[in-house]
């Protein structure tokens, strides 16, 4: 498949797509209520085939891979064991794929990957000095476990009805309705902690881990620090203080759990037949890995653009970003100035 077709490449061998980086008509005025329709139910959209597939799988898991809430009313090791294993084991095999296909096989080579170098194996950046075997430790010790504690703390709450039970048979339209609702606050959320731990003090002892990764690959969506961690799967939250179910707990944390993925493939588009492939909608997030100071958020909320931190890969936003950096700077030397000349 030729990438020409969709984008281009920089000096540097960067690719960069074509069209630049829009938000769905839903936050725009006047309203567009045919253009939201299509996005809506369209394809790619919100409900296909990303938001579909995360609730497809938190719907299978709740059948068919957890332990009854009779069992989930004391915690014991068999049922956490369990989930801890399951959680593992959707890890392996979503990650998986996409690592095994682009970066093991290198199936399409660096066709439509942002950055055309593979990742690091001789950095001592990275722990054993290979940033796969880094990212895959900080997920698989981290991220796993503490997704599971999440989970388990949260299905036992559900199993002794210390949360807000929403039932199928009393209100089916409220039931679907928050599988729509999930994603929305997975996004203001991850836009908050996400910008707290930006904070330098918190970016230096925590988020530093996960920002080494430049030119990230898909084990490298959860390879974070494990305080990091705390806040990123805190998002069940949600299912505490909204009328929910069980399966949808399971469902904004396989959503969470699951996502970084693709999101962070390193690969505008996974080409899956000679004429053919998906769009990963990570070039985003790549930009915020690139350039550290944009793209906070991305999906429907236009968050970056209301407080000013979207960047959509065009040189006007460049320009834009390199302009509020510097003037950031000269406002910290200005403060120290400041502060020097009013010592005694």
């Amino acid at each position: 498949m030729d990438e020409t077709a969709f984008g281009t490449r920089t000096k540097r061998g960067d690719y960069k797509p074509a069209k630049p980086i829009t938000y769905p008509p839903v936050f725009v005025w006047p309203p567009l209520p045919l253009k939201f329709l299509r996005w809506f139910f369209g394809f790619p959209g919100y409900i296909w085939p990303w938001n579909l597939l995360y609730a497809a799988i938190g719907i299978l898991v709740w059948f068919y891979a957890t332990p009854s809430l009779e069992t989930m009313k004391s915690f014991a090791p068999g049922w956490i064991a369990f989930i801890l294993v399951r959680n593992a084991a959707l890890v392996l095999v979503y990650f998986g794929a996409f690592h095994l296909r682009l970066y093991i096989q290198r199936a399409q080579g660096t066709t439509f990957k942002y950055n055309p170098k593979w990742p690091s194996t001789e950095s001592p950046t990275f722990l054993f000095h290979n940033q796969t075997l880094d990212n895959v430790f900080w997920t698989f010790v981290s991220a796993v476990p503490i997704w599971t504690a999440w989970e388990c703390l949260t299905l036992w709450m559900f199993a002794n009805h210390y949360l807000p039970f929403a039932e199928w048979a009393q209100n089916p339209v409220w039931f679907v309705v928050v599988f729509f609702l999930t994603p929305l606050f997975r996004e203001v959320h991850f836009y908050a902690i996400h910008r707290l731990i930006h904070w330098p003090p918190l970016y230096r002892s925590v988020h530093k881990l996960h920002h080494k990764n430049v030119n990230p690959g898909p084990w490298s969506g959860l390879a974070m620090h494990p305080v990091e961690h705390l806040l990123y799967f805190s998002v069940v939250l949600f299912n505490w203080v909204v009328p929910s179910a069980p399966v949808h707990a399971i469902f904004t944390l396989v959503h969470t759990g699951l996502a970084p993925a693709p999101g962070h493939v390193g690969f505008d588009k996974v080409v899956v037949g000679e004429d053919s492939a998906f769009d990963t909608h990570s070039y985003e997030h790549y930009l915020h890995h690139k350039l550290f100071e944009c793209n906070y958020a991305d999906g429907v909320i236009p968050l970056d653009a209301w407080f000013d931190t979207f960047h959509d890969g065009s040189e006007e936003s460049e320009t834009r970003l390199q302009a509020r950096l510097q003037a950031r700077a000269a406002k910290r030397v200005a403060r120290r100035r400041g502060t020097s000349e009013n010592r005694p």
